[in-house]
């Protein structure tokens, strides 16, 4: 009896303690849970979510000092020192991970990108595919991924292609013994033939041996943004070599002998123009299979708020005066509403989990 005494007396001033830290165990848990389960954007829940966990366990260590059994000096000395670690470690950690979170709520806030979205940032070019508190994911071309410090994102100018379209365009140097009228016609004949619409040509510069020409025109679809450029480069191949006009370089001429009237044209065997649009997006379901889940999960989401906002649009109309037939048509688009809400829930559900087994193997 006197040990089990004993035991209790250390045990039990402890108890508050421990009981704080299960409380905030639980909470944090439970808070988890339910964002994670509410569908939103795909990059700002993530940030709320981090910064919820973040500002809770902090309250958790705060309120566990508070509770020790300590007297009330050795307790305000406590706090005292949590304070001057706090203070300490974001003095030392301001220009790195608190600046990245500082930079991370920033990046929320604007919205000036989203999952999906194509994005440069000086040397790294690719699609978002993960957007957090303290760093932003994108995949780049040749299917990598790339995780990019928050700070680095609002430090650096951020360059984001419209989902509304985009300008592709393409250079090519031409000779000044062919006339600019009849080059500009082949190449709007080549922008045509791409689909890109309200196409356009400019004369770049007027080189010591030759014209350089862009071509661009607005692509309205960028999810097939890589396939278009190298389409436009190979219309714009076919439409000169049909037409009999040279791409030769200044260097080729004089690094080899050729004969007079010898032309450098290859045989150019043309293709149906369906057989070409067939591989549109190819490359990119291939190369950025990761952003398009993360492109495609939040378009759920946001069609699931939508849904969900509309409901309660129809709910708030149902308290005014309606006759019976509008009530009845109005409870009607209520319940069609819920079961598209559910649908969108369970489909943002699977998808989510998909992209987490995803993130699992690849680690």
């Amino acid at each position: 009896m006197p040990l089990l005494t004993k035991l209790l007396d250390l045990v039990l001033p402890m108890a508050p303690a421990v009981a704080v830290v299960l409380i905030f165990a639980v909470a944090g848990r439970l808070v988890k849970r339910l964002l994670e389960a509410k569908p939103g954007t795909g990059g700002r829940g993530k940030v709320r979510l981090q910064g919820t966990l973040l500002v809770l366990s902090l309250a958790g260590l705060l309120a566990v000092v508070v509770v020790l059994p300590v007297d009330i000096a050795l307790r305000g000395q406590l706090l005292s020192l949590l304070g001057i670690v706090l203070s300490a470690a974001i003095a030392l950690a301001s220009t790195t991970f608190v600046g990245n979170i500082m930079a991370g709520m920033m990046i929320g806030a604007v919205r000036n990108f989203h999952s999906g979205d194509y994005i440069q940032v000086k040397d790294y070019t690719g699609r978002v595919t993960e957007h957090g508190l303290l760093s932003t994911e994108i995949q780049t071309e040749q299917r990598d991924l790339i995780t990019l410090p928050n700070l680095y994102l609002v430090v650096n100018p951020v360059r984001v292609v419209r989902k509304s379209g985009t300008i592709v365009s393409t250079t090519v140097s031409l000779g000044y013994d062919v006339p600019r009228d009849r080059i500009e016609k082949l190449l709007l004949q080549a922008a045509e033939t791409t689909g890109l619409q309200e196409p356009f040509v400019r004369v770049d510069e007027l080189g010591d041996f030759s014209v350089t020409y862009r071509i661009a025109g607005l692509l309205t679809e960028t999810r097939g943004l890589l396939t278009t450029r190298s389409r436009l480069r190979g219309a714009t191949l076919d439409a000169l070599h049909s037409a009999s006009v040279e791409i030769v370089s200044p260097n080729f001429m004089n690094t080899r002998m050729i004969t007079e009237g010898t032309k450098f044209i290859p045989q150019v065997k043309r293709q149906p123009a369906d057989k070409l649009s067939g591989h549109d997006t190819v490359a990119e379901d291939t190369v950025f299979d990761k952003a398009t889940e993360a492109e495609n999960l939040e378009m759920l989401k946001r069609e699931h708020d939508k849904a969900c906002e509309e409901i309660k649009a129809e709910k708030e109309r149902l308290k005014g005066d309606l006759d019976d037939k509008e009530k009845k048509r109005a409870k009607l688009h209520i319940e069609f509403l819920e079961q598209r809400c559910v649908r969108l829930a369970e489909r943002a559900d699977q998808m989510a989990s998909k992209i987490e087994q995803d993130n699992k193997s690849d680690t």
